[in-house]
């Protein structure tokens, strides 16, 4: 099984680490290792998540507060967005439209 991180995840990650790196150094590069351990997960675990409403699965991270959306294919597993949970739905659901 091979995993895709989309460009649009790619730059969640990067603002997600922008951000903790702001509050505290080296938490942004704590923030990026914690969210890859869990997107490594999807190998083994892909199809277990919740499939959220908007038809992605979802799996929450362990050690901060972002889901990791993604689309399961035969082979290959996309990650589609990695989102700050504590943002409104709304924002949210519009974030996971546009991917």
């Amino acid at each position: 099984m091979k995993i895709e991180i989309l460009e649009s995840s790619q730059k969640d990650l990067t603002d997600g680490a922008s951000f903790y790196e702001n509050i505290e150094q080296d938490l942004g590069t704590y923030f990026l290792d914690s969210l890859f351990s869990d997107i490594d997960s999807l190998i083994i675990y892909a199809g277990l998540h919740q499939t959220h409403s908007s038809g992605f699965l979802r799996l929450l991270a362990k050690r901060f507060p972002f889901a990791i959306y993604y689309q399961q294919e035969t082979h290959l597993i996309k990650v589609v967005a990695v989102l700050d949970t504590r943002k409104k739905p709304a924002w949210t659901r519009k974030k996971l439209k546009v991917t």
